[in-house]
């Protein structure tokens, strides 16, 4: 379990609030914290590997706090790619089970686990 004093776990915890609070606004982006920015010009790429990871689920039937953490873990593993991809889908999976529902961290999981297996191999 992530240490709520972790530094880095407060860093995606705010990233992951602002891209959740953006999905219900047409405002201005707000800020990201630092080392973040780079996620809205991202969106639609990082969409696109939702998507194709799970396209049984259009992104709008997905829960926002899902979508939020899915875009912030895939931003993370697909463009920023400064932390080791299984630290990356553990953070994902610690948040979806602090913020989301009871069946959001097997979707996170499933979803990430799909798009780490497209980008990196076979994980085994």
């Amino acid at each position: 379990m992530k240490q709520t004093s972790d530094p880095r776990h407060r860093k995606r915890i705010t990233a992951m609030k602002i891209l959740f609070s953006q999905s219900f606004t047409k405002l201005k982006p707000r800020m990201l914290p630092e080392g973040y920015q780079e996620i809205q010009p991202n969106l639609e790429y990082i969409d696109k590997l939702i998507e194709k990871a799970a396209p049984q689920f259009p992104l709008v039937k997905i829960a926002k706090i899902d979508v939020a953490i899915l875009r912030l873990a895939i931003y993370e593993l697909c463009v920023k790619k400064n932390q080791p991809p299984k630290v990356i889908i553990d953070e994902a999976i610690e948040l979806g089970k602090e913020f989301g529902s009871d069946k959001s961290p097997a979707f996170i999981n499933g979803v990430l686990g799909t798009i780490y297996k497209d980008n990196y191999g076979n994980p085994n």
